[in-house]
């Protein structure tokens, strides 16, 4: 097997990731892959606990694809076991609602044709980890659970506080790990893929396959994608995600909608496009850097030029409404308020325009990022930033509120 330079594979495994744990141990890996010509096994556990793949599932699965594309080793479990137990990474409760093993195996044939638009099933491993539990005797699940203890399991972040919290942490729950842990010795993984709240299991999983005799891994991890809301991670419980399975016209009108502090994130975690031609869209029209942004993204999971078509409709339909508004309020200032160089103070102006009620919400109003300038709306980046003031510049405060600067002498 021929792969690229270990360089070259390190500068794209890279790309978007948060943690690599133990990072040092990549390379080496890596490079002993080349010398001998023998695949990674890259790992990524999905529990089918429901059917709708959304960007945010993406993350990882668009890394899985990358490892694919430099040459390695697929193996995706599907945790048609641990999905009977329930992950409680991140949660505060225990889940109230258990699925039936009927339940897991039909979402797990649709989650399996929805990841087949990011990873490339044909050269993958798929594994379900019912396989191996499912043969497992009182005796066996005892020896496995020996191996950890409970001072362990409540290191983790979930258990610690409902711990402290004095909150119910059930028996079950705490095989969750161990099991995902297993996993990765039954599939002798070499990297598993994941958010970085999978941080413990990841390392269990280490221990394990240290105690089988057998190479250890190294966890990935990729950033948690917020949701539309710009705050939260993106998930369907929530209302702010985008599936990938939505017509191309429906992801359209949500990706229009992302608050442009997440754009380069959006960029960099959802499309190829090069670092480099990101921060150059990143710097002009918002508007205008969202519809690529989206284009490129919808014709990952549709159709060539699927991304076009809804952007186009998107115009049609709603984009030309959000023209400037009619009627634009003018507000005069002299210049002899401006400076020699015909500048002002972002807050003197805004305050000036009387779209804010008063200085402090003025001040507020920059701080929150809603000052804007221009047709362009070139967001001001704080109260002290000096504006050029020329003559029929627009100023904005928030998205409706809007004003025309008229100079005079």
């Amino acid at each position: 097997m021929q792969f690229p330079p270990v360089e070259e594979q390190l500068a794209i495994i890279r790309r978007g990731v948060e943690k690599i744990v133990p990072e040092e141990e990549l390379a080496g890996k890596l490079q002993k892959s080349l010398e001998t010509g023998t695949p990674l096994r890259i790992k990524y556990g999905i529990d089918p606990t429901g059917i709708d793949v959304h960007l945010g599932h993406t993350v990882p699965l668009r890394k899985i694809r990358q490892f694919q594309e430099l040459g390695h080793q697929a193996v995706i479990i599907i945790g048609n076991a641990t999905a009977l137990v329930g992950d409680p990474s991140g949660r505060d409760a225990a889940r109230t609602k258990k699925l039936t093993e009927e339940d897991v195996e039909n979402n797990a044939r649709d989650y399996l044709e929805q990841v087949g638009k990011v990873v490339d099933l044909d050269n993958a491993e798929v594994h379900r980890n019912g396989d191996w539990f499912g043969k497992m005797g009182l005796p066996e699940i005892l020896n496995l659970c020996g191996k950890v203890t409970v001072a362990q399991l409540l290191t983790r972040d979930d258990f610690a506080k409902r711990y402290k919290d004095e909150k119910a942490i059930f028996l079950h729950e705490c095989l969750y790990p161990v099991m995902q842990a297993w996993d990765s010795v039954e599939i002798k993984s070499d990297i598993e893929l994941g958010g970085t709240e999978q941080l413990y299991s990841f390392m269990l999983a280490r221990d394990l396959q240290k105690d089988a005799g057998i190479n250890q891994q190294i966890g990935v991890m990729s950033p948690i994608l917020v949701g539309l809301d710009g705050v939260r991670r993106m998930g369907k419980s929530l209302g702010n995600y985008i599936g990938i399975s939505e017509e191309p016209y429906e992801m359209m009108k949500k990706f229009m909608q992302i608050p442009d502090e997440v754009m380069r994130m959006y960029f960099e975690l959802l499309t190829q496009l090069p670092m480099e031609e990101i921060d150059t869209l990143l710097a002009g029209h918002p508007k205008e850097a969202k519809v690529t942004l989206a284009k490129s993204v919808i014709d990952d999971y549709h159709e060539a030029g699927s991304g076009a078509a809804a952007a186009e409709r998107w115009q049609k339909e709603i984009g030309d409404k959000s023209a400037l508004p009619q009627d634009i309020p003018t507000v005069e200032i002299a210049k002899s308020e401006l400076e020699s160089d015909g500048s002002i103070q972002a807050l003197k102006l805004l305050s000036q325009t009387k779209l804010c009620g008063s200085n402090s919400d003025a001040r507020r109003m920059i701080g929150q990022g809603g000052m804007k300038l221009g047709e362009d709306k070139t967001k001001v980046e704080s109260i002290d930033q000096m504006v050029n003031v020329e003559a029929d510049l627009l100023v904005w405060a928030g998205k409706k509120k809007v004003c025309r600067i008229e100079l005079l002498d």
